[in-house]
């Protein structure tokens, strides 16, 4: 994790895309699109609707919509997904809740990262 973090508390919520650069942790709500080349933390209060496009993502919350990262995903015990993975790696812990389904592996990983790219490019025209 770099020293750069960003945090947005539960009191917090936003409608539309979130873009970021480094270390971005959710605590609030968000209905939208998060992506970035960075790590995501979505907190045990977080409430994520949308896609998420990030280099990793560890969640304690509940997220609505599909993940890809080019890295881990990581589901913690508390945490509940419903939507489809894609993902270099998937960490599930006990008491997870994840309703979907998952494409994992170095495949996987790669498929992720060009998709991160193209997105990248079309955001920055």
């Amino acid at each position: 994790m770099s020293p750069n973090k960003n945090i947005l508390s539960s009191d917090v919520e936003i409608k539309g895309s979130l873009k970021f650069s480094n270390d971005l942790i959710i605590d609030g709500k968000i209905d939208g699109e998060v992506s970035s080349d960075g790590s995501l933390t979505v907190g045990e209060n977080a409430y994520v609707t949308g896609e998420i496009r990030t280099k990793s993502v560890v969640i304690f919350g509940r997220v609505q919509g599909n993940i890809t990262v080019s890295e881990r995903c990581e589901l913690k015990s508390s945490a509940t997904l419903e939507g489809d993975v894609i993902a270099g790696t998937l960490a599930i812990e006990e008491g997870a809740t994840f309703m979907g389904k998952s494409t994992v592996g170095k495949a996987a990983a790669a498929a992720a990262q060009k998709n991160a790219s193209k997105a990248a490019a079309a955001s920055g025209s």
